[in-house]
């Protein structure tokens, strides 16, 4: 992918580019998030990143309740102050900087709660989309990257003394999820694109890289290299 920059194609920002970045713990997303901002804003492209839970002033008060290891709650109350974060992210970061024809890169979004809520704690699927519909204005990812990686090792990458709430759940529970993920990904699969996270993270930076080049131009948001 040397050579010439690609341009963006600011005439046709009027509404931006919406990629999410998926995976279980210890996995690699904030690295991913943060090599993919900067190839962004190299190209000459407006980025906004943002976090589930998270991303607003809201957001991050709920974040602290949701991750306290101090406190355990029920299912549906872990799904619904979920949700009240994404809405308040939504609202106040991605459907402006959408509209305003940036690139929002988010650290989870819904997939999450289908992989964690749904697959790892049981609740309906079904109901967990509705509500994800509603909490989102029906704003959805142009691409998810999901970064698949066995649940030992991801959380092995990690100080168990600084385990959240979620973090310290059993090791069966992380695989529910890395596998509701998987599932996810065999649905959606125009949409989510799988990384192997036991990878160096170089080389999925890398490839990442590729296949948003790819999915840009194809959108429209940058113009191809020359000799494409």
């Amino acid at each position: 992918m040397g050579g010439d920059i690609p341009r963006p194609l600011f005439e046709m920002g009027k509404w931006g580019f919406f990629i999410t970045i998926e995976g279980i713990e210890g996995s690699g997303k904030s690295t991913l998030a943060k090599g993919l901002k900067l190839y962004l804003e190299n190209l000459g492209l407006k980025v906004v990143f943002t976090r589930e839970p998270g991303g607003s002033s809201v957001g991050e008060k709920i974040r602290k309740i949701l991750l306290s290891k101090e406190d355990s709650m029920d299912s549906m109350t872990e799904v619904f102050l979920f949700l009240a974060a994404r809405r308040e992210n939504v609202v106040k970061n991605i459907l402006p900087a959408l509209q305003n024809g940036m690139v929002v890169i988010a650290d989870r979004y819904t997939d999450s709660t289908l992989a964690y809520q749904g697959y790892g704690r049981g609740l309906p699927i079904k109901i967990l989309r509705r509500l994800n519909k509603i909490a989102t204005k029906k704003i959805y990812p142009n691409l998810t990257f999901l970064i698949d990686i066995p649940p030992g090792r991801g959380l092995g990458r990690k100080n168990e003394n600084d385990f959240d709430r979620i973090e310290r759940e059993n090791l069966d529970f992380h695989k529910r999820v890395r596998e509701g993920y998987l599932r996810l990904a065999r649905i959606a699969k125009k949409r989510i694109y799988v990384l192997d996270g036991t990878r160096d993270p170089a080389e999925i930076l890398e490839e990442a890289k590729q296949v948003l080049y790819k999915r840009l131009v194809e959108k429209k948001k940058i113009k191809p290299m020359r000799g494409e």
